[in-house]
């Protein structure tokens, strides 16, 4: 089509550096194509040599884009500029009157853009390209009133979505000030004596539902390849049982994960699991919302052990000081607490149906030149 235009005669390379420490707040970028606060520890790194990303402004991963078969790239919506690594791109649009920022995020969301991308990495052994290839990238570019009003649209959509991540924001901080408030009021005591280790084995690979522990938390799907046909070492978690992961370093926090799958899961022989021993005296859900707390996660670190794999071992957990409150109270949490739950899964849903709308929006203008484009 004539109206296709190519990419890199609208953008350019930006490359600003963080040379006089203006800018603290260091991201990363995901695959699902935005900024993210960077686990890095950056404690011991020279951030003056970092690439600064101003409003407006993409940044962009060009590496290993054939591995994964995407191209992490995001355009920056705060007013706060921030920090990418020194290793990756930040662009720019060259003519903001022919080209919105944001109706060219709206094309890059679209999963043919990074199947393409992917396809041409062939001829590089890491996978990676070039922003030349990247550039290569044909899209349509409307008149600017057009681009307006797509970008309303897909704005409009992102922006319910934000209003409703904000009174999760809401609830989450009536659940931490809640338990902070019983951390300083309530008499503490040692969680040894109200939880247990189990080891109950896989036997006879009597299940299959292998599950992984996130950094936020929560059993999710496994990162690496499992072998399916030698599960019988992998331990069960069953129903309100816990697992957790005893390494904390890379981390920086402690991953202590609640199962709340009707049927069994089964994790990794190098973690640990537990159970709660008397569930009229602490609410598994409550232990949980204890975990979840940012000063466990400290704690954990700092009574870690060893050099190269820090160690939070069995005997750690036990020493853990929590209040436990009277089961009514714990109860009433716990409700705050399934309401908290729900909505993340109804926010994360409302995202999931947000993305597959770009492509959508983007046929409405392909169709739309294409009409442009007949000759009567």
């Amino acid at each position: 089509m004539n109206n296709y235009k190519r990419l890199g005669d609208y953008i350019q390379l930006v490359d600003k550096r963080n040379k006089e420490l203006a800018v603290t707040r260091v991201c990363g970028l995901s695959m699902e194509k935005y900024f993210i606060p960077s686990i890095a520890n950056t404690n011991t790194v020279d951030l003056s040599n970092y690439k600064t990303v101003e409003k407006g402004q993409f940044g962009l991963i060009l590496m290993k884009v054939g591995r994964d078969n995407k191209v992490s790239v995001a355009i920056l919506e705060d007013e706060e500029a921030v920090l990418i690594s020194p290793a990756y791109h930040v662009f720019e649009i060259i003519d903001k009157t022919v080209l919105l920022p944001d109706f060219l995020m709206i094309w890059l969301l679209r999963p043919e853009n990074d199947r393409w991308l992917g396809f041409i990495s062939v001829s590089s052994i890491r996978g990676s390209i070039t922003f030349e290839e990247f550039g290569g990238i044909q899209l349509p570019i409307p008149d600017i009133e057009e681009q307006r009003k797509y970008v309303a649209l897909y704005k409009g959509l992102l922006n319910n979505q934000k209003v409703y991540k904000n009174s999760l924001d809401d609830l989450q901080l009536i659940c931490d000030t809640y338990m902070e408030d019983l951390i300083k009021t309530e008499e503490s005591k040692l969680l040894g004596g109200y939880i247990e280790k189990i080891d109950e084995r896989n036997v006879d690979n009597k299940y299959n539902s292998v599950k992984g522990m996130s950094v936020l938390k929560f059993f999710r799907t496994p990162s690496k390849k499992v072998n399916m046909k030698n599960l019988s070492n992998y331990r069960v978690v069953r129903y309100n049982d816990f697992g957790y992961v005893q390494t904390t370093n890379n981390e920086k926090v402690l991953i202590v994960c609640l199962s709340k799958f009707e049927e069994p899961i089964i994790i990794s022989s190098i973690h640990t699991t537990f159970k709660v021993k008397d569930e009229k005296k602490i609410i598994p859900e409550y232990l949980q919302m204890f975990f979840k707390c940012k000063e466990i996660d400290r704690y954990a670190r700092f009574h870690s052990w060893g050099s190269a794999r820090e160690t939070f071992n069995w005997d750690d957990m036990c020493n853990i000081k929590l209040p436990i409150p009277d089961i009514k109270i714990q109860e009433a949490m716990v409700t705050i607490y399934h309401t908290l739950e729900t909505r993340k899964r109804i926010n994360e849903q409302l995202k999931d149906s947000i993305k597959p709308l770009c492509p959508v929006l983007m046929r409405g203008v392909m169709e739309e030149m294409e009409k442009s484009e007949v000759v009567i």
